[in-house]
């Protein structure tokens, strides 16, 4: 279960370095609720005989699940609510099984301040092993006049 969302953090209170973090136990019902809301029904992802003979040897979830812990973070933690993505790049680097724990994080590398604009690196992880890179950009509400 996500934490709530924290208190919006504006352009001005990012630094660069800061961070944010979360882990996710991807379970069956996930992968299945992701295949309806998105109609991805890709066997590999649904049907374990199909899995068994793919280089996986067993189901995995839909690589665009993992990214999705991203955005949690963004619109959840740091920037938090208000936070606009503009770009992100996602680099799949391993599968993601049911019951693996996905830890994420996202970490500020850049402040653009004439566009109010954060780079993050971004990564998630299964055992310690990456299973997604990439870089994202946000637009940053500025603090209110």
């Amino acid at each position: 279960m996500l934490a709530t969302a924290g208190r919006t953090k504006y352009f001005e209170d990012l630094q660069v370095g800061q961070e944010a973090s979360m882990s996710r136990v991807v379970s069956e019902a996930d992968i299945v609720a992701y295949a309806a809301l998105s109609g991805d029904y890709n066997p590999v992802h649904l049907n374990p005989d199909y899995a068994a003979s793919t280089q996986f040897k067993e189901r995995i979830a839909h690589g665009i699940l993992s990214a999705g812990y991203i955005s949690a973070l963004f619109g959840m933690k740091l920037p938090g609510p208000g936070a606009i993505y503009i770009s992100q790049t996602l680099n799949f680097k391993g599968p993601v099984k049911i019951d693996d724990r996905v830890e994420t994080l996202v970490r500020l590398i850049e402040l653009i301040a004439e566009k109010r604009r954060a780079k993050f690196d971004c990564l998630c992880t299964v055992n310690g092993k990456p299973v997604l890179t990439g870089e994202a950009v946000l637009l940053v509400p500025g603090r209110p006049a």
